[in-house]
């Protein structure tokens, strides 16, 4: 469990890791992605401490009976962090170092993990949701984007294929035209094309993002939570195969690691340039 300090000032409750901020209120827990210099990259402490607060959340229930993710500053998440994968690749990924099976990371390991918390998930969006922040943004029950959202599937960008459940998720909620566009091209794209394609619920003012995703909270945690808890369970039914999914993704990127044009990728983004890839 990642160190934490609690501040009860006021009627909340907001306990503080590295890396996250939670706050409790009103049977609602609100996590805020602290890593605002980064636009939210996901590095391997802030993963665990997500993974870490999923738990705790989970074991709250029924006081807390749903949750709100988000991103300070002006990122909602823009998935791993490329400066740490050098050293990471090294390391062999950002992988469990406890967990002796060289399955999938733990980032990729969020979307089921978000799937299986009993109470529902809403990302309110606030910025760009890449990569693994836009399976963190998928995997959520419900999205609510501010205008400045924007969404990319940009792992090909990376010479990676998607992972963090995005290449399920993404074919469910746009069908395989829209992933395989987002998917083969890594464009960046707005929250209007996002609610028009079906991956967001709602688009709404950036200053009204967190107050619309607040009211909606509460509306679900007035509802009966065992109702609700019941009902996310039986929605999910449909993405039991989301864990066979991590592992296939984790299998199909495992050759495409360490080779030539990931490097080239990475030591491109990093630089600033236009990369060239060769195929090798």
């Amino acid at each position: 469990m990642a160190s934490t300090d609690t501040d009860t000032e006021n009627t909340g409750m907001t306990t503080k890791f590295q890396h996250i901020d939670v706050e409790r209120r009103d049977h609602v827990a609100t996590i805020t992605l602290q890593r605002p210099d980064r636009l939210n990259a996901l590095n391997r402490q802030m993963a665990q401490e997500l993974h870490d607060v999923l738990d705790e959340l989970s074991g709250e229930f029924p006081e807390i009976r749903a949750v709100i993710i988000t991103g300070a500053g002006r990122g909602f998440c823009s998935g791993a962090d490329v400066g740490d994968m050098p050293a990471r690749m090294a390391e062999g990924g950002d992988r469990d170092p406890n967990n002796p099976d060289p399955g999938p990371s733990i980032t990729m390991r969020l979307a089921p993990h978000l799937r299986e918390i009993p109470q529902p998930v809403i990302a309110a969006v606030n910025g760009v949701a890449a990569g693994a922040g836009l399976g963190i943004a998928l995997a959520s029950d419900i999205r609510i984007a501010s205008e400045s959202a924007r969404f990319t599937s940009v792992f090909v960008k990376r010479s990676l294929v998607p992972d963090a459940g995005v290449s399920e998720i993404l074919i469910s909620l746009a069908g395989p035209g829209i992933a395989a566009e987002m998917s083969f091209t890594g464009r960046i794209y707005d929250a209007n094309w996002a609610l028009s394609r079906g991956l967001v619920n709602d688009v709404i003012s950036a200053n009204e993002l967190m107050a619309q995703s607040q009211s909606m909270a509460l509306e679900i945690a007035a509802n009966p939570p065992l109702a609700v808890k019941a009902t996310k369970r039986l929605f999910n039914i449909h993405h039991t195969s989301l864990n066979k999914v991590i592992l296939a993704e984790h299998r199909a990127n495992d050759p495409l690691r360490g080779t030539s044009d990931q490097k080239e990728a990475i030591q491109a983004f990093l630089e600033k340039r236009t990369p060239k890839f060769t195929g090798t």
